[in-house]
């Protein structure tokens, strides 16, 4: 059994026992969370797409960790013009092992 489920403006294919990294969540570690928008649920070979959302769906997990990931590095430069702007950007997330899917 899977599910297609959408937080932070992304989509996600989970399954029972699943760890997912998500956008930054406001729950502390430990907190249950529950996704309701539910675009798709597999179960025994049947398919159930939503209209956007599949009714009466949900998927429940539970935040395992708040962290952030390495370090990427932004630089801008235009030659002959003395201008180069360096800029580091770490980027928040929530992650999550999903615990029940309920069609």
């Amino acid at each position: 059994m899977y599910a297609v489920i959408e937080t932070g403006g992304k989509q996600y294919r989970v399954s029972t026992g699943d760890t997912i990294f998500v956008e930054k969540l406001d729950v502390n570690e430990g907190d249950e969370v529950v996704f309701d928008r539910v675009l798709l649920v597999s179960q025994d070979g049947k398919i159930q797409v939503g209209k956007p959302y599949v009714e009466g769906a949900k998927v429940v997990a539970k935040a395992v960790k708040q962290g952030k990931q390495k370090k990427i590095i932004v630089f801008k430069y235009k030659p002959k013009k003395n201008y180069k702007k360096k800029q580091g950007h770490r980027q928040p997330y929530t992650k999550l092992v999903i615990e029940s899917i309920s069609a």
